[in-house]
């Protein structure tokens, strides 16, 4: 069974922050210069050496602020009242959190979280992306529940690309968030419950000057 961002087992885990600083990725990660926490960034190069020649990773996102998270929160549980009228408060938040952590466990505000995919560098440096199924961001209503990772209905390149993006991923030490393909972690407390860590090593933080990574 799905353990959502909501479960309280999620808050429970208690924090131990490690320090590690936020560090912006290279254009080589994509033109967001996503900005992680040093200890994310050595794992994403690690993945990216574990895919084959010519598939590269695309990150879109990276640290978010509080104030950015909540507005996120506010928005799709707009969204999510409207196409569930009868869902009362705690079933709302239950539901949002499918789509968007509660401030409070959000792996991005801790710079724990990327939301990525795969690109083909073989043939344009920029990179093409791969086919996923669905577009990043997509939420669990416009793509029919098809942005869950293991989400039947997606065409034969879409899975095999899932599933080249979970080995290379789950290998270097990051977790993935079973609602949506595209969102991995490490270090936060969503990781530390799934991988049986006794602490996460990251807590909240507030934007800093990154470094380059």
């Amino acid at each position: 069974m799905t353990i959502l961002l909501s479960d309280p087992r999620v808050a429970a885990v208690p924090v131990r922050e490690c320090g590690e600083p936020l560090v912006t990725l290279d254009a080589s990660f994509g033109p967001a210069r996503a900005r992680v926490r040093s200890g994310l960034a050595l794992r994403l190069l690690t993945a990216r050496q574990l895919l084959p020649a010519g598939v590269g990773l695309r990150v879109v996102e990276g640290h978010r602020t509080l104030r950015d998270q909540e507005a996120i929160i506010a928005s799709y549980s707009a969204q999510v009242r409207a196409a569930h009228p009868d869902a009362d408060e705690t079933e709302v938040r239950r539901l949002t959190s499918r789509f968007v952590a509660p401030v409070e466990v959000a792996p991005h505000v801790a710079g724990a979280a990327v939301d990525l995919t795969l690109v083909d560098v073989s043939t344009d440096g920029s990179g093409t992306p791969l086919d996923l199924g669905t577009a990043i961001d997509e939420t669990p209503e416009q793509s029919q529940g098809r942005c869950s990772t293991d989400a039947p209905g997606i065409g034969p390149d879409a899975r095999r690309h899932r599933d080249l993006m979970a080995d290379a991923l789950g290998t270097a030490g990051l977790v993935n968030y079973p609602t949506e393909w595209w969102h991995w972690s490490y270090g936060d407390r969503y990781w530390a419950l799934l991988t049986g860590a006794d602490a996460a090593l990251y807590g909240p933080v507030e934007r800093r000057t990154a470094v380059a990574a």
